[in-house]
């Protein structure tokens, strides 16, 4: 992938706080989430972010126009700077799950617009209502206003030659429910092209903010279109948060399904019958094993699952260690390996 840093517009305030300034991805809200976020400040983020809740489809023109001209006045007060020279940013997210405090840290760039497939992979297929959202408050606003959340490989240590530059406090700081978020400004070029040059040859793995990826394609081919796009243009990258695979922070918790309108005869104990690459084990559903079934993946091997039905619980962990090899040969090694492709793949197909 081709990373380049960019002046990011920041928050100015007079000690580095931005906890009321900040806010969850915008597709997670719906719209007491955001009153509730413009309750701490009418600058929150949310206000440009989220011109119309839930973001699953288009929305009225003018509460995109509203958005845009809201940005425009905070630009104009000051509110929001630019960044003086092209940055990448160290940004690091502390939690705590199970009793543990994790710090997951990640890379804000831009990374240059390809094909999915290419430098980018995807794993899930995309919604024309949620892109033309994004792709209407893009257009009007002229900005990416969150990042695509990636990982990826990092033979070549791209995370310690960025951290090793994110010494000192952070430049601007702040805490979302239960989450302390810290950020770093490096505009050091030799760093920058030291972290580039590490990551050019490693591709980008979409964890989440596939329709803001296509959104960024489909800004950039509309600008080419009109003749508005030379091969510097802004358009040409898409903002990222790149997070090293090995990262201790990058916890990933289990993905949840819930099935209905199953055929009458259905059972988990059918499902066993004919997934036969896991072995399967069944529990009786006691009270504390329903109340938390995760219970039971806290022993299994990797690429376990719990089911439960009316009639249990089971367990069922992957024996086959090529079976996804052999039933998604064309997806990258990295896609196999997810839990979440384990199962569609192997069992919900």
């Amino acid at each position: 992938m081709e990373i380049r840093p960019f002046c990011g517009w920041r928050y100015r305030t007079d000690n580095g706080d931005i906890s009321d300034l900040v806010a969850p991805p915008y597709d997670v809200l719906d719209g007491r989430d955001k009153q509730e976020l413009l309750d701490r400040s009418e600058f929150n983020v949310v206000a440009i972010d989220l011109p119309h809740a839930p973001a699953g489809e288009l929305g009225p023109e003018a509460e995109y126009l509203a958005a845009a001209e809201r940005l425009e006045s905070w630009r104009r007060q000051g509110v929001l700077a630019a960044e003086d020279a092209p940055a990448i940013y160290g940004y690091e997210q502390s939690y705590t799950w199970a009793g543990k405090t994790y710090h997951r840290r990640a890379m804000l760039c831009g990374l240059r617009a390809t094909p999915l497939g290419e430098d980018v992979i995807p794993h899930e297929h995309t919604f024309d209502g949620p892109k033309a959202d994004r792709l209407r408050l893009t257009e009007l606003t002229r900005m990416q206003l969150s990042p695509i959340f990636a990982f990826h490989d990092d033979p070549s240590d791209a995370a310690g030659k960025l951290w090793s530059a994110c010494e000192g406090p952070p430049t601007a700081r702040g805490r979302l429910g239960e989450v302390i978020e810290k950020l770093w400004v490096v505009t050091d070029s030799d760093v920058v092209a030291a972290v580039a040059d590490a990551l050019r040859d490693v591709p980008a793995y979409i964890a989440d903010g596939h329709h803001r990826y296509t959104t960024g394609l489909n800004y950039r081919d509309r600008l080419a279109a009109d003749g508005r796009l030379d091969d510097d243009h802004e358009a040409n990258y898409i903002f990222f948060a790149l997070v090293p695979r090995g990262d201790p922070g990058l916890l990933v918790l289990p993905t949840h399904r819930i099935y209905t309108g199953l055929e009458d005869g259905f059972s988990v104990e059918l499902l066993a019958s004919e997934a036969g690459m896991f072995d399967w084990r069944r529990y009786e559903a006691t009270e504390q094993l329903r109340e938390d079934p995760m219970a039971l993946l806290a022993e299994a091997p990797e690429h376990s699952f719990v089911f439960a039905d009316a009639a249990g619980l089971w367990t069922a962990s992957l024996r086959d260690a090529d079976a996804m090899s052999a039933a998604a040969a064309d997806e990258p090694p990295a896609w196999r390996e997810l839990d979440v492709a384990v199962f569609q793949q192997l069992i919900a197909e």
